[in-house]
């Protein structure tokens, strides 16, 4: 059996950061069910109509590992209360040029981390309209907006809250089940 493929977008650059810790305990927990395949957002320029044609070779790749994928997931952070400008500049890129919409009919979901007591409510919010605006499949529920605390992650990057774990397992049978629709 051909286990479905996921593109993750990590919305943030840093090496060692939330809601990449995030993103690795959502593959752990989805175990045989799905293959996770991490996006290079960091690759990507900043988006200018001048360099869509010809488009630079990391938005090339970037754009057909979406299109390749079977399901997107966004696992993003949440700045200044609004999408982290990583997070829009690999959406954007997925939609452009404008005839050549990558994102379009995937399937997808959308969590995030971050130690604000509402976590990434309103970035997720804001990056819920455009991903529904751009044609994707957008699972609604369940909504996952994590709140950070010290300790929720060990020194290898496990989660260590039992509570967080079991809502996170939730999440990904409902994810699993989602892209099911849809594969």
């Amino acid at each position: 059996m051909i286990l479905p493929t996921v593109a993750v977008l990590v919305g943030s650059l840093k090496r060692v950061s939330l809601n990449r810790l995030l993103a690795a305990e959502i593959a752990r927990l989805a175990g045989d069910r799905l293959t996770f395949l991490p996006l290079d957002v960091a690759a990507l320029p900043m988006f200018n109509e001048d360099l869509e044609e010809p488009r630079p070779a990391s938005v090339a790749a970037f754009k057909q590992a979406i299109e390749e994928a079977d399901a997107v997931l966004v696992v993003t952070p949440e700045h200044n209360r609004s999408i982290p400008a990583v997070t829009k500049n690999a959406v954007d890129w997925g939609s452009r040029p404008f005839s050549q919409n990558s994102w379009s009919g995937k399937p997808a979901g959308l969590i995030g981390i971050s130690p604000s007591r509402t976590g990434t409510a309103v970035a997720q919010s804001q990056l819920r309209s455009v991903l529904v605006n751009l044609g994707t499949h957008l699972m609604t529920s369940p909504e996952a907006y994590l709140v950070h605390h010290d300790g929720l992650f060990d020194a290898a990057g496990k989660l260590t809250d039992p509570r967080t774990e079991q809502f996170l397992s939730g999440y990904v049978d409902s994810l699993v089940g989602w892209i099911g629709r849809f594969t």
